[in-house]
This record gives structure tokens, sequence and C-alpha cells, in this order.
């Protein structure tokens, strides 16, 4: 079916992603099979099976989250951040912010289990409701329906600074939708006016020149990589090829490269060109991992802007473009140090791609962030 992307322009320029499509599980993964998690309506719902959670397949560290839900009344769920897929204990293992008409330790809608109560009693049943979470490092701000109900800062030795976002099916019938998050504490790669930070390959072909607070990519081939390496991250850069169906890249976890060897890498690929439809990419779609696995939709045109957001951890790779999630792959390979031969899991570069002489692209608002260990 077409996708009708729901972000504005400012969110997509601004690294929002929707984390639900609207249709489809993809990018979701249960840790209780018997839970009946199934899409309808536009939301994601459950209402049978044992107490079990809904994961996205990738964690996140600091973020802006905002969802709506509907509870059955009488029912218990809640929306877990920073969880481990198995969590045991709600004060180490995850922060379940709770959605619930009644709990015997007082932590109603809003609060989180095991951590804080919000102020006031609230209930979580009845008509769609909104729920905003802003969470960077120790500190959770919770909003429903536009109001501030928990300020919490966790100082305990239960701080978790990572994980994944899970939906809970605990008792009664309970539905989400417009699920989206925002990455936060993402540091500059390119700082707008010249290449620090960057190396050009040696052997390079292709023009790597600032202008405009781009870096403009013509000619090649060739790859200008960054001086630092990364090994669990999320990546977001925004870029605009000017010329249809143009080739290029983001080459990530790449070995330094050289004029033999200038890209040992993967790559998410660039370029928008389609079969037909867009769920039909004609080389592999922007934001496949190139010789791996295709976009399952191409997103964006060629001459106009999009946003490219790249979540590596461990053998899971995530890509969105302008928010929508195009690939979710885990690398089953044996282990290899080159990303072409087998999974790499140690950090090691981010590069831009200067495919052919064709090559016209530019990029901008290139950010990255380590993923925390635990």
């Amino acid at each position: 079916m077409p996708y009708e992307n729901p972000l504005s322009q400012e969110e997509k320029d601004g690294g929002w992603i929707t984390l639900f499509d609207g249709h489809s599980l993809f990018g979701w993964t249960s840790n209780a099979a018997a839970v009946n998690w199934h899409v309808t309506d536009g939301a994601i719902t459950a209402s049978e099976g044992p107490r079990g959670l809904l994961l996205t397949s990738v964690p996140f560290a600091d973020f802006e989250f905002t969802c709506e839900f509907q509870l059955e009344a009488g029912g218990n769920s809640g929306v877990f951040l920073r969880t481990i897929p198995q969590p045991a204990k709600v004060d180490q293992d995850c922060y379940e912010l709770n959605i619930v008409d009644a709990h015997p330790d007082g932590y109603l809608t809003g609060s989180l289990v095991g951590r804080a109560r919000t102020a006031e009693p609230i209930t979580g049943s009845g008509d769609w409701k909104t729920c905003r979470v802003v969470a960077e490092g120790r500190r959770f701000q919770v909003f429903l329906g536009g109001e501030q109900v928990l300020d919490f800062t966790d100082d305990t030795d239960g701080f978790r600074p990572a994980g994944h976002i899970g939906l809970q099916r605990n008792e009664g019938a309970v539905s989400f939708r417009n699920l989206r998050l925002r990455p936060l504490g993402m540091h500059d790669l390119f700082n707008g006016t010249d290449l620090t930070g960057w190396r050009i390959v040696p052997g390079s072909k292709s023009e790597f020149a600032v202008e405009d607070g781009t870096i403009h990519v013509t000619n090649g081939a060739g790859f200008l990589e960054t001086e630092p390496t990364f090994g669990n991250f999320i990546f977001q850069a925004a870029s605009q090829t000017h010329a249809a169906e143009l080739n290029s890249g983001y080459f990530f976890r790449a070995m330094p490269g050289t004029a033999e060897a200038p890209s040992n890498g993967y790559e998410a690929q660039i370029h928008n060109g389609f079969d037909g439809d867009r769920h039909h990419p004609n080389n592999a779609g922007t934001g496949a991992i190139f010789r791996r696995v295709e976009a399952r939709y191409v997103v964006p045109n060629d001459n106009e802007w999009f946003t490219t957001t790249l979540i590596a951890n461990g053998p899971r790779i995530a890509v969105w473009v302008d928010g929508y999630q195009v690939v979710d792959w885990e690398d089953t390979r044996k282990s290899d140090e080159n990303p072409r031969k087998g999974q790499r899991l140690a950090a090691g570069h981010i590069s831009l791609q200067g495919h052919d002489p064709t090559t016209d692209i530019s990029f901008k608002s290139l950010r990255a962030v380590e993923l925390p260990a635990k």
C-alpha cells in the first residue's frame, strides 16, 4: 500500500522517526509469542495472552517519545523505556511508564513503577490519550495530554542509560498509535565550514567541497571518512541528489580506507530509483544495506532533501528514511574484520561515497552518538 508520511517537514528535518507504520508490526518483536499483538484500524492492539512486551528491534538512549494509547476499563498496560528484552525487576531492568486505572502501590498512569509516582491520581482507560516522554541521561519528564505529570531524576544504582521501547500487554485490551521518537544527545560530525574531523581516503577521484553549510560531492569514485570510529551507534544525516537516480551511500563500521581498499564497510544505500512503484527499488533503494537487504520502500525523491537515520547495535541494523523504517536486518554471517565478507561488530569509520563520475550529491546535518554499553 502507498505510504503517507505523517511527519511534517520540520519533524523530518529535526530527526523524528515513526516507530509504527500504521499497518504492520515491521520493526517490532514480541517477547511472549502467545500475546495476540496485531494491527487494527491503524493501531497496535493486544487483548489476549499472558503478560508480555512488544519491543523495538533496536535500543535507544536519550530521546523524546510520543504516542497515543487507549486502555480497556480496569485494564493494565504500560510503555517500557530503556528496557531489556525480558525485564524481571522494574527498578533495575527498565523504566515502566504505567497505564492503569488502579495500582496497589499507587503507581498510577504516568508513574514509573518502582521508581516514581505522579502527584495526582490519573486513570488510564477511556478515550485515546496522548503521552510524551523526554528521557535525557538520568532525568525523565512525562507529559499526559500536554500536561507535565512527572519529573524524575534517577540517582540509583538501577539507572539504565539505554534500552528498547516496549509496549506491554498485561490485563485487558490496549491499543497504541502514532508512536514517534526523536533521538537526543547527538553530536555534530560536520561543523558546516570545513572538513575538520574528516579524511579523504587516498586514491579518491571525488571532490569534496564545503558549500553553504553542506558537503558537496562530485565525481568519483571516492570516499570521505570520519576520523573517529563508531561501533553501536545512532547516525543521522540529510542528503540531496542533484540528478535522477544517482548512486551514493553511507559506509559504516568501515575499515580504514586505503587506495587499494577504500570502502570495506557496510553500506546504507542512497539510490531513489524504482520500477513501477516505490515498493520495487531498481538498485536496492535508499536505506538498503547494499548487497544484504533491500529497502522495503523507496521514500525520497531526487533533487529534494531527505534525512536518513541509521541504528547499528550488535548484529542488528535498522534504517529510516524521512522517518519511515525501510530496513530491519540482522547480520547472521560468520564474523569477519571486513563487513563485505562477514559480520563485523567492531567499531569502524563512517564514510560518504562518491560513486562514479556522475556523482552530484550534497550532505548536511551529519550527527551521531554511541549507544551506551549497558
